[in-house]
């Protein structure tokens, strides 16, 4: 039985703790260049430090986790979110902001990759890629959720923006009192780190971190380097001409296509080779950061915007599974710490390139935009092409009709 106890309470969790990010994320634009007056530039710096604290920290609470129980980390780190929640309702300079999304991503780094350790120790390898679907099909629905509440903050308080962030604090302290009922596991037995059904136990992949966990890790963080912060991408809504709500809608749309997909895509990478699952969500990335940057307006930007939904849905649980499955459960908080970090560091670059280029070109997210989709689209038929020869097998055991000699790449 995949769908444990332990599953639905982190789901639920993700949940409540979502609405609550989403009804503040979609606003930040809005708080930053609008009423605190900050320049594009200081959106990215935010959210590339913001993300990058998130990221150091996801390795050290990984790690840590691995020896010292995943419970207590969940516990800090959803707390810490409320506590930063606060600080970003309270500012009234963009400083404060930066702090209080320090804050709120730290505690988003430290409850992380124990969380998702913990989700993969609940559950049969066979379905990581269900459970991992599931997880993030809930936490997105709290993404539409988030939002919509905040449309409704805005209509009640008359359009103050600082008023409509303090209604993030609630569903943020609760999901930390949901916490409460996280069960701990047993530490887990030591088990061989050849984890693929078909692999045999070797003195190579004895190792903590194999070399094909470093692989795919390696590529998945260089593809990171142009995925820069979604921020910007409501910036060039705005840019484009859509009011507040228009672009609270469109970050609805984006999440309920996000939230629909998760599932599907979580189960198919539990059937087919992970690569190209992947490769399917690199593709919507491709065509909605080239249409968006190319686009004047228009129903054409509500469709690209589904599009892009598309994903995270097909990548981001397809990505923890894939992790997942690389390493036994006693390194799970390790390596999923450790891939989240270097994943962390790769935005924050990609926050800062494409802050600083905003401006350049047509002046309104042109160039960043379809830069990061050509880059975007290059990797995912790179990713086919290693599947479909066989170097990009998953490591659930499917693709493994073709005979010969493979590349050890992508598994």
């Amino acid at each position: 039985m995949w769908l444990t106890r332990n599953l639905v309470v982190l789901t639920l969790i993700s949940f409540t703790q979502d609405a609550a990010s989403e009804l503040l994320y979609p606003l930040l634009p809005i708080l930053l260049t609008g009423v605190l007056a900050a320049p594009p530039v200081v959106l990215g710096l935010v959210e590339g430090v913001a993300d990058a604290t998130a990221g150091v920290s996801r390795y050290v609470a990984g790690r840590w986790s691995d020896r010292r129980g995943r419970k207590p980390f969940i516990a800090t780190g959803y707390g810490l979110a409320a506590v930063g929640k606060v600080v970003v309702a309270a500012a009234t300079v963009w400083p404060l902001v930066l702090v209080g999304r320090v804050v709120d991503r730290l505690g988003k780094g430290v409850r992380s990759a124990p969380r998702d350790a913990l989700i993969a120790q609940s559950v049969p390898r066979e379905a990581l890629g269900r459970a991992f679907g599931f997880h993030r099909m809930g936490d997105s629905l709290g993404a539409v959720i988030g939002p919509l509440l905040g449309l409704w903050a805005l209509a009640v308080l008359d359009g103050d923006v600082h008023a409509a962030l303090w209604w993030a604090v609630v569903p943020a302290t609760l999901s930390a009192l949901l916490v409460a009922f996280v069960r701990e596991p047993r530490r887990p037995a030591l088990e061989p780190a050849a984890v693929a059904q078909d692999q045999p136990v070797t003195q190579a992949t004895a190792e903590p971190l194999p070399r094909r966990y470093w692989t795919v890790t390696s590529v998945l963080v260089a593809i990171a380097l142009v995925n820069f912060s979604d921020t910007l991408l409501l910036l060039r809504l705005l840019d484009l001409g859509f009011s507040t709500t228009e672009v609270v809608l469109a970050y609805v749309l984006f999440n309920s296509i996000y939230t629909l997909g998760s599932y599907p895509a979580g189960a198919l990478t539990d059937r087919w080779p992970r690569p190209v699952v992947y490769a399917v969500g690199l593709l919507a990335f491709a065509v909605g950061y080239v249409g968006l940057g190319l686009t004047h307006g228009g129903a054409t930007t509500c469709v690209l915007v589904g599009v892009y939904g598309l994903f995270p849905a097909f990548t981001d649980g397809v990505g923890k599974a894939w992790i997942a499955s690389l390493v036994p459960h006693q390194h799970l908080g390790r390596a999923q710490g450790t891939y989240q970090a270097l994943n962390n560091g790769a935005v924050l670059a990609a926050g800062l390139w494409a802050g600083l280029s905003w401006n350049a070109g047509a002046g309104d997210g042109t160039v960043p935009l379809v830069v990061a989709g050509a880059v975007a689209g290059a990797a995912a038929l790179v990713m086919i092409v290693l599947a479909t020869t066989g170097a990009g097998s998953s490591a659930s055991g499917v693709g493994r009709r073709r005979r010969g000699p493979r590349a050890p790449a992508l598994r």
